[in-house]
């Protein structure tokens, strides 16, 4: 990189970032624009109304879904169930982010928003494991759009040119953010001559798109049970022209009017307690997947190209793969069926809880890769 690049990188005001969300200061940076006083929700009929027809996904916010009772008790059920299985996945990622990249100069940077919980779960096992306070930011990566340049220039503003940034989500579905991802990696060369790896380290990794993950089973991370009340009380991020200038991060809204039902730091808490148990075990998965690095072949993404042609649907988008996606799914977009590989799969319990309160049927396929898979209603358009 010539010289004068680097000065215009490294001089670039960008706005500086402001507290956020409910985790600890110490535990995240969100690296987001305050857009809490900004009216940005509609309606599910009505976004998705929007979104097929062509506006984009990220210029609005789906209405947040308020749990039953019983989904809430589901959820705890869930985490405790879970908690273990979800900290071993945690250890194993963190494991092999630090055999691969060291601790000296890695930065944390955790996708918004399912990636952020998962990011403060790597950061507390890297510190009770190696005693190492590693940087870790929340930013907005968004398909279409790509991810937040000024982020990236402000964390390297930070750290440095030399800065190690290991991105961060909670799972992959189809590909579709690793996609971006890649491709936001090579423009940011193309246009800054900076090199960033576009590694995705995810707990789980059914789409088979990913290097560094926990496990490749579709099983149920319970951050992905619920929406900003697991996630810090974001919501999703935003990018619209007339709200974000040139030297902004892309925005959120932090809902603090729920912070006596969050439940972010209840989902952390319950799993950091497992780490020194599973830390030897994690270490030997993570060897051994670093001995023999498992390939990364896309499987996710053919097996929805079946499911496109079985089902005669033209959109790719409409198919949201994997237990995470299909939550999304029933949370926050119009649902025309939800596809199973069998009804009495446990990782499915809150998947059929909440098909049965908003009608959606359900149908065994059992061909699937994934433990399920939600299918959007097609009205007309383009689709998130």
């Amino acid at each position: 990189m010539k010289g004068t690049d680097l000065d215009n990188i490294m001089n670039k005001k960008i706005a500086p970032p402001v507290a956020l969300g409910s985790y600890r200061p110490s535990d995240v940076t969100f690296l987001l624009k305050d857009l809490s006083d900004v009216h940005l929700e509609r309606g599910t009929t009505e976004r998705e109304a929007a979104i097929q027809s062509g506006v984009h996904y990220s210029e609005m916010l789906p209405v947040e879904y308020q749990p039953t009772a019983q989904y809430i008790a589901l959820f705890h059920e869930t985490l405790q169930q879970s908690a273990e299985k979800v900290a071993l996945a945690v250890a194993a990622v963190s494991e092999m982010i630090v055999a691969q990249r060291g601790t000296g100069g890695t930065v944390l940077v955790s996708l918004a928003r399912a990636g952020t919980p998962i990011g403060v779960l790597i950061k507390r096992y890297i510190s009770a494991r190696y005693g190492v306070e590693l940087p870790h930011y929340s930013i907005s990566i968004i398909r279409g759009k790509g991810i937040d340049e000024n982020a990236i220039l402000y964390m390297l503003q930070q750290h440095g040119m030399e800065a190690k940034l290991q991105f961060i989500d909670g799972w992959t579905g189809k590909g579709a953010i690793r996609q971006v991802l890649i491709e936001a990696c090579r423009s940011i060369y193309n246009k800054y001559g900076i090199v960033l790896s576009d590694d995705l380290a995810v707990l789980a990794d059914p789409g088979h798109c990913s290097g560094t993950f926990g496990t490749r089973e579709d099983y149920l991370i319970p951050s992905a049970c619920l929406n900003s009340t697991v996630s810090g009380l974001m919501s999703r991020t935003v990018l619209r022209d007339d709200l974000i200038g040139p030297d902004e991060f892309h925005g959120a809204k932090f809902y603090r009017e729920w912070l006596e039902t969050d439940l972010s730091n209840v989902f952390i808490d319950a799993i950091t307690p497992y780490y020194p148990s599973v830390s030897e075990e994690a270490g030997a998965i993570a060897a051994g997947m670093l001995a023999a690095p498992p390939e990364i072949t896309w499987q996710g993404l053919r097996d929805i190209q079946k499911i496109q042609e079985k089902f005669g649907i033209a959109d790719i988008n409409l198919v949201k793969p994997g237990v995470g996606e299909t939550t999304r799914v029933l949370l926050r977009r119009v649902p025309w069926k939800i596809l199973v590989d069998t009804m009495d799969n446990p990782n499915l319990r809150h998947i059929l809880l909440l098909a049965e309160d908003r009608g959606v049927p359900v149908e065994i396929f059992p061909e699937l890769t994934y433990s399920c898979c939600g299918i959007i209603k097609p009205l007309k358009g383009e689709c998130e």
